[in-house]
């Protein structure tokens, strides 16, 4: 006879209070994926120099015209608050202290993976393209390439292209700048 494992799946809510009550702690490295709590990935030293290297790129190239977040939450739908490496954001006077970020506030998603490249591939972005989130970066470091992910619908993005080390882009929301892959990637 084989039994039938039932998931339970916690709501935003349930998971703030897990952390309001201690059973979470700032230094658990945790995020809520589709109503699971999935432990993140070690921070190694060239995934957090991709990270810097990207919050300064996107300083100096953008300035004040946009909100970097790096590595907080934002609010996907009521079971999912990733944690992306990096969230271009509508500016607010409040820099959203009256809650975390959702779609409609978010130019563009960056991350970075090395160990955690299935898993972002197969669920983190998915669920951004399922949230609505019109661009998603993902930085390869094992093969020095970046992915670019548009035009989201509920079944995935329906444009995927990769980048070489030499090659440029520009974010969909500001096409006025480039930004070369081997800026990224060094």
């Amino acid at each position: 006879m084989s039994v039938k494992l039932i998931k339970r799946r916690f709501t935003i809510s349930e998971y703030h209070q897990m952390a309001e009550v201690g059973i979470l702690t700032p230094s658990d490295r945790v995020e809520l994926i589709n109503g699971e709590i999935i432990s993140m990935s070690p921070i190694g030293k060239r995934h957090a120099a991709c990270v810097n290297r990207l919050n300064q790129l996107f300083y100096q190239k953008l300035g004040d015209r946009i909100l970097i977040s790096v590595q907080n939450p934002i609010l996907l739908n009521n079971l999912s608050e990733p944690q992306p490496d990096i969230t271009l954001l509508q500016p607010r006077s409040d820099f959203y202290a009256s809650g975390h970020p959702q779609p409609v506030d978010i130019f563009l998603i960056v991350e970075v993976a090395d160990s955690s490249i299935n898993y972002d591939q197969e669920v983190k972005i998915p669920l951004y393209s399922a949230s609505g989130i019109t661009e998603v970066w993902l930085v390869d470091l094992n093969q020095n390439i970046l992915q670019v992910y548009q035009q989201p619908t509920a079944t995935g993005y329906q444009m995927i292209q990769s980048f070489q080390p030499e090659d440029s882009l520009s974010p969909l929301a500001f096409p006025e700048i480039n930004v070369r892959v081997d800026e990224i990637t060094l």
